[in-house]
């Protein structure tokens, strides 16, 4: 992971990686709220997953990573309301296939906790730009 700052968003972050690295999908859905929604570009349209169960569903997707790197180009964050916003480079291999993306990941959190996650993507593995 290169360029996370050394904040409280930064380290939940690095635990974020981390746990998908792990492939502990309770470890990262206590990271959210009960309520939470997170809205993925990762198809081209957009998909919205609403508490955890749906949040659940996503995430079996982390399974299949097999090595994850995070390059971030753009880090921004605030205290009140809590919230992050970041541009990340992103190598990773899943199922023997090696990819290379661009994301767009913000966070709104509450109480410690992520509420809403915009998880964007602006460059897809073929090349294209969303």
């Amino acid at each position: 992971m290169k360029n996370v700052p050394d904040t409280a968003l930064g380290r939940m972050y690095r635990e974020h990686i981390q746990l998908i690295l792990d492939k502990n999908i309770d470890a990262l859905l206590d990271q959210y709220t009960d309520d939470c929604l997170l809205i993925s570009s990762f198809m081209k349209t957009p998909l919205y997953y609403r508490g955890k169960e749906q949040l659940r569903e996503h995430m079996q997707g982390i399974l299949g990573i097999e090595g994850l790197e995070s390059d971030i180009a753009f880090w921004a964050e605030t205290e009140n309301p809590q919230t992050l916003m970041i541009v990340e480079a992103i190598q990773m291999t899943a199922g023997g296939q090696k990819a290379e993306m661009r994301f767009a990941d913000s966070w709104v959190l509450r109480d410690g906790k992520i509420m809403i996650h915009f998880a964007g993507m602006t460059q897809y593995p073929d090349g294209s730009v969303a």
